[in-house]
């Protein structure tokens, strides 16, 4: 009998998270503050996050121990299971071994639980008793409901509009673990009314609902702010996926050739890529990591690196990444956990040190790549999670083209459970392609009016 499923026992649930920082040749560049564009200290976060996550965000520290309460509460759900992808290999005839890391079995069905308890758990140590957020496809905002909902902490979330009318049941979970939620942009802030005031039709961004999570975080001294991906303290947390990926691979008796995961803002792409980043470094590999995009929002691709704002109104500070601009409003695409403008700053080092690889696809063949492997593996995949799976076919279908026996795998962020309507639309034809033209992309750079980054 082949062995499709590795797991591990919940005594090898790692006890120490990996910080990349420590091992990159480049780190990356400070913040800045958006009036005099100098470099900020770890104060200017304080009105957001606790101080333990500030400790983390600019900690160059290796390692990072897990609290014992953060360890328990993962046990839930952790170790998360590995599997070989037989089936998707023999459909696609490939010489490839196929693995894949997967994340849909937490109580949310996602990865985003792997920072939103550690998140929750710091606040409520520090006597925070609200937390505001964003969300795009309602994966993140589902994820801190319920660690919210665990340490006794009132939520608040802006989902973006387009999957707040698309995915009713993401929003229906986050009332069920007690949080409020409110279609972004909405009247409940000024961003908000005043991107409505421009745009009464708009569709919404990540950028937009992040402006109403941070102002609604500054009206009272009891709320702080939680962010589901981009910043290090949050790509941190995820690395507990790789970590045990890793422990799991040693078991199957493989090393991943190539490492892939879906991108928005990076949480996805660096919890499975950076243990396996650490070992090109400390160990000399040449472990491929492709982060996987969508090609109606191709930052990482086809976007700049420089200085932006994290969110469209600009109350953030300036941070180093490769982005499409901070104003710019994402195609209503059903993968709405990544339509972000910009890309986390330690992946977007990573990326100018070509250190990592991406990717972009349109979303018609991504739907094919979900639809294909739903019928091969027989979980049914959320539509961000189908990006890496695009990305898995290319690299699969390349061994086989050049005979080449070489080992991949990805991470399976999420299932797809809540996300039918995107399934119905691919299989009724409303989904189309869709790419930006360079038009687009030029037209977005050359309204950028902040800091350049020097070559």
């Amino acid at each position: 009998m082949k062995v499709k499923k590795i797991i591990l026992n919940e005594s090898e649930i790692p006890t120490r998270w990996y910080n990349i920082i420590a091992d990159m040749p480049n780190k990356p560049l400070p913040p800045l503050h958006p009036g005099t564009l100098q470099p900020i200290g770890a104060e200017s976060f304080s009105p957001l996050f606790p101080q333990a996550l500030i400790e983390q965000e600019v900690s160059s520290q290796k390692w990072i121990d897990i609290p014992d309460e953060v360890r328990e509460m993962y046990s839930i759900w952790r170790p998360t299971p590995l599997y070989r992808a037989y089936e998707m290999e023999k459909a696609l005839g490939t010489p490839a071994k196929i693995f894949y890391k997967y994340e849909g079995v937490s109580p949310a069905g996602s990865h985003k639980p792997n920072t939103a308890v550690p998140q929750a758990f710091y606040n409520k140590k520090e006597g925070v008793k609200r937390i505001t957020t964003e969300t795009g496809a309602g994966q993140w905002g589902s994820a801190l409901s319920f660690a919210c909902n665990h340490f006794g902490i009132e939520c608040e979330v802006y989902m973006v509009k387009v999957s707040f009318d698309h995915k009713p049941y993401r929003k229906v979970m986050m009332n069920l673990w007690g949080a409020k939620v409110f279609s972004s942009p909405s009247t409940h802030t000024e961003a908000g009314k005043k991107i409505l005031a421009s745009d009464p039709t708009t569709s919404g961004s990540l950028g937009i609902a992040i402006s109403e999570a941070v102002e609604r975080a500054a009206m009272r001294d009891d709320t702080k702010y939680a962010l589901g991906s981009v910043l290090n303290h949050v790509l941190l947390h995820q690395t507990i996926i790789g970590l045990e990926a890793v422990q799991q691979m040693e078991k199957a008796g493989e090393l991943p050739d190539i490492v892939i995961a879906p991108f928005g803002g990076g949480s996805n792409f660096s919890g499975i890529s950076f243990p396996f980043l650490r070992m090109n470094f400390e160990q000399g590999l040449k472990i491929r990591c492709i982060a996987s995009e969508p090609a109606s929002c191709p930052k990482l691709t086809r976007g700049v690196f420089r200085y932006d704002f994290g969110d469209t109104v600009g109350m953030t500070p300036l941070l180093p990444m490769f982005t499409l601009g901070h104003t710019f409003v994402p195609a209503p695409i059903h993968a709405g956990g990544l339509r972000y403008h910009g890309a986390g700053a330690i992946v977007s080092q990573l990326l100018r040190d070509k250190l990592i690889e991406a990717r972009a696809h349109n979303n018609v063949e991504v739907f094919e790549a979900g639809v294909l492997f739903a019928k091969t593996e027989g979980i049914i995949p959320a539509p961000e999670a189908n990006h890496g799976i695009a990305t898995v076919i290319q690299e699969a279908k390349k061994c086989k083209e050049e005979g080449v026996a070489k080992t991949i795998l990805f991470n399976l962020c999420g299932h797809g459970h809540f996300d039918m309507k995107a399934y119905e639309d691919y299989f009724s034809g409303k989904i189309v392609k869709h790419e930006l033209s360079d038009k687009e992309v030029a037209n977005l750079i050359a309204k950028l009016e902040t800091p350049e980054i020097p070559a």
